[in-house]
């Protein structure tokens, strides 16, 4: 279907037929002690939703007859779901909730063991269509795993096809792809926090040097390619990180947690919540710092997080969200495969350092006209650098010689906005929901690179930079977009989701590109510098389809296609490195996702999604290596070719204890496997060896299976990890060489385990990370922080003891 036909048939029914005749109204309240339950969340059909005022009092209007479905949702109490009947009158329910916590002769019994801490998005909610699109929901809370070191392995355990490097034993950066995409800081996702951008530059570097403490994280939202239209153009698709949100029931609620580890970790977090009147607020602040499991490794992070609102009245809120971060991390290089297999701690480099500092600021503006129309306007901005210096030879066994170290300096000031408007409308008897929204993106990053100290500290400033600068360029660029979606719902159990988005994007590069010659003495001989002034200006239309059918209530059959596009990065316009060259014809990446698959509806006792998907990638961009007119080993940067992605991801958690003894209360026992089976192959590519060869980042096999029991307030997990030999490049390199940037990442195994204990305000958690001190690693860096093999995090402990009052 073209593009076109989109636009004209969502216009069209931009009209409100507003048949509905009825009103659901009332209230919701503690059972406990009949308090008023305040700002709870009520889905009706898990395509409205309200929130409860002051009084505890709700509406939902123009509801047709028939039969419709109401969950509550509140922080503080059990989820509630109720099947009300519209028979030709107006309808009024008292809603009474139970507590999480109940009280029986002094101990305390928390609502939580069947609560696997992994669901997904409803077809509508907090301002977005999520109807026929393979999604998932991570609930930290909920979650029996590290969570002061954002250890992703066991976050993101649930989410189907997920490739995670592991470099980081810290969680300072979060790096993970799917579907052959590169897991480098997660530059395949748009990736948001509360909704806004937190990447460098989300069309220029769409690199996230900051990822939120997932001790602060309300909810993880991960939306698959379908997301472009929404979103963005990313073929990965939307990562969301919902920061925790304010105790709307207490003026004060404190969070006290202290983590001791193996290699001198240490963490600190410390949040404050509560309300008071019409203002809520949420903050914390973490520090957090340790040596590392290889020598030169030791860093050191500080973040701090405020997020204000106030509720003007029952209908329209505003709020800012602040974010600050700052670390500062010393990096231990890379290593060839031979250094790797004679001792993976190893390390030659110890004056090499990174620093990153990122500032946010997000201004949203809420306001429901009524149950039918909603509106949301937010503002964001990023002022933030990262400086990397070191040595950094091609040979990476070269031993450091003491002289000046290589130091490149990015700064980005960028901010937007975007709109959303939500409207809620009914065709005859049937409802439909229609999405509008805009988006405007402006972008300001200075990338500079030249000679740093000789020294061995993390000093940031350039020697002479006049003089031995080799780059230096502004990449200002413009991005203006728009997008509508609409879900049809055709009847009960089947819907239609149609949309299409507009991008007009404008990009400019204007600096200088330049090179130093020197003797083999070391000694200069020449420094040329070439200016350059680029621009490329673009504007496309993205479709895209979904459908949603349930045969019976609790299964959910979805499939949805959609294009999807990635525009180059000023780092695929010009880079300055000695081993690596850029194609000056590179051309965008487009492409486009398809996913089929079924699920459960959200259960407490068994949750699954099996699905199909294929991407076609077309000018998929990579690195291959060639050789010069010297016989050099250089690596291209270009259009690799077409590449087509396809397989199967399945999930499928149950807690079989529960399925055995139904009446059983205070025992849990949950098994859970996360298998993708995943076929990948260049069909079309212009240079020599590559068609027919598999893509990187793809292994055929990813497994991640577990286990985790619960009695009452204690509960373990167990965790493991399988992932068979990937490529890192297009050629598909097995052996690494002198630099260690390409070659083969072979299978490895990994096995986790964790324990928790809660007592009255008290939590006590230890886990121990890759307890079988498998040798591995998962990734092979081409510049910082290697090159060469960057072996991932032996066997380590962690202790961490939570106060809340």
């Amino acid at each position: 279907m073209k593009l076109k036909v989109f636009s004209v048939v969502i216009f069209c029914v931009f009209s409100n037929f507003a048949f509905g005749q009825y009103r659901l109204s009332g209230t919701v309240v503690s059972r406990q002690d009949s308090a008023v339950a305040k700002g709870c969340t009520l889905y009706l059909n898990e395509r409205q939703s309200v929130v409860s005022n002051e009084k505890g009092e709700f509406a939902f209007s123009s509801l047709p007859n028939g039969s419709h479905r109401l969950q509550v949702v509140a922080p503080d109490f059990k989820t509630f779901w109720q099947t009300i009947v519209i028979d030709n009158k107006d309808q009024f329910v008292k809603i009474r909730l139970v507590g999480l916590n109940e009280t029986l002769n002094e101990v305390v019994i928390m609502d939580k063991q069947t609560d696997f801490g992994f669901t997904r998005m409803r077809g509508v909610e907090n301002m977005g269509i999520y109807e026929g699109k393979k999604s998932e929901v991570i609930i930290p809370d909920q979650l029996v795993a590290n969570l002061a070191t954002n250890n992703a392995r066991q976050v993101y355990a649930r989410v189907a096809g997920l490739n995670i490097w592991e470099n980081d034993g810290a969680g300072l950066q979060l790096s993970i792809g799917g579907r052959g995409l590169d897991p480098n800081r997660t530059s395949n996702f748009n990736v948001r926090q509360n909704g806004h951008d937190i990447s460098a530059d989300a069309l220029g570097y769409p690199e996230s040097y900051y990822t939120p403490p997932v001790e602060a994280i309300g909810k993880i939202q991960i939306v698959r390619g379908a997301a472009s239209l929404q979103y963005g153009t990313q073929f990965g698709g939307f990562l969301n990180f919902v920061m925790r949100k304010p105790n709307l029931t207490r003026k004060l609620e404190l969070v006290a947690r202290q983590t001791i580890g193996s290699f001198g970790f240490y963490n600190a977090f410390t949040s404050v919540s509560g309300t008071v009147g019409k203002l809520s607020y949420y903050s914390f602040f973490q520090y957090k710092k340790g040596d590392g499991w290889r020598a030169n490794s030791h860093f050191n992070n500080a973040t701090f997080y405020s997020d204000i609102d106030y509720k003007i009245s029952e209908k329209t809120s505003v709020g800012i969200d602040l974010t600050h971060t700052n670390y500062l991390a010393q990096q231990p290089g890379g290593l060839t495969d031979g250094m790797f297999k004679t001792d993976p701690c190893q390390t030659n480099r110890e004056r090499n350092w990174f620093s990153v500092n990122w500032n946010m600021a997000a201004l949203h503006f809420d306001h429901k006209f009524n149950a039918m129309n909603e509106f949301n306007l937010r503002l964001f901005g990023l002022s933030a650098y990262r400086y990397s210096l070191g040595f950094r030879p091609n040979r990476v066994a070269t031993i450091d010689d003491n002289s000046e170290r290589d130091l490149i300096k990015g700064n980005f000031t960028n901010w937007g906005a975007e709109a959303r408007y939500l409207k809620r409308y009914f065709i005859g008897k049937a409802l439909s929901v229609m999405l509008v929204g805009g988006r405007y993106y402006h972008g300001f990053n200075h990338s500079q690179q030249g000679q740093g100290s000789k020294g061995k500290d993390a000093d940031f400033n350039f020697i002479e930079p006049e003089k031995y600068n080799i780059y230096d360029y502004r990449f200002p660029n413009k991005n203006a977009s728009f997008f509508v979606e609409n879900v049809f719902y055709i009847n009960d159990k089947f819907s239609i989701t149609p949309g299409v988005r507009y991008e007009n994007i404008y990009t400019t590069a204007d600096g200088f590109y330049g090179n130093i010659s020197r003797d083999l003495a070391g000694n200069i001989i020449s420094i040329n510098r070439t200016n350059e002034w680029r621009t490329n200006g673009r504007q496309f239309l993205l479709g895209g389809i979904g459908f949603s059918y349930n045969p019976v209530s609790q299964v959910d059959v979805y499939a949805n296609i959609s294009q999807n596009y990635r525009s180059i990065t000023f780092s695929d316009m010009r880079i300055s490195n000695p081993s690596s060259v850029i194609d000056p014809n590179m051309k965008d990446e487009k492409g486009y996702s398809i996913d089929v698959g079924i699920r459960s509806k959200q259960t407490t006792i068994y949750n699954y999604d099996v699905s199909l998907f294929y991407l076609n990638y077309n000018n998929r961009i990579g690195e291959v290596q060639f050789y010069d007119e010297s016989n050099r080993v250089l690596r291209l940067r270009s259009n690799v070719g077409q590449a087509v992605i396809m397989g199967v991801e399945s999930y499928a958690e149950a807690d079989f204890l529960r399925l055995l003894k139904p009446e059983s209360k205070e025992l849990s026992g949950v098994l859970f496997a996360n298998l993708a089976l995943i076929q990948s192959e260049y069909k079309v590519s212009q240079i020599a060896g590559v068609q027919g060869n598999q893509v990187e980042f793809v292994p055929k096999v990813n497994l991640k299976s577990g286990a985790r029991f619960g009695y009452k307030n204690l509960k373990a997990s167990f965790q493991f990890t399988y992932l068979t030999d990937q490529f890192s490049d297009a050629t598909n390199a097995r052996d690494g060489g002198v630099a260690g940037v390409v070659g083969l990442i072979p299978t490895y195994k990994i096995m986790d385990a964790s324990l928790s204990y809660e007592f009255k305000k008290f939590r006590v958690e230890s886990s121990i990370n890759n307890f079988a001190n498998e040798m591995y690693y998962t990734r092979r860096a081409t510049g910082y922080p290697g090159p060469g093999i960057l072996p991932s995090d032996g066997r380590s402990f962690y202790l961490t003891l939570q106060v809340k009052m």
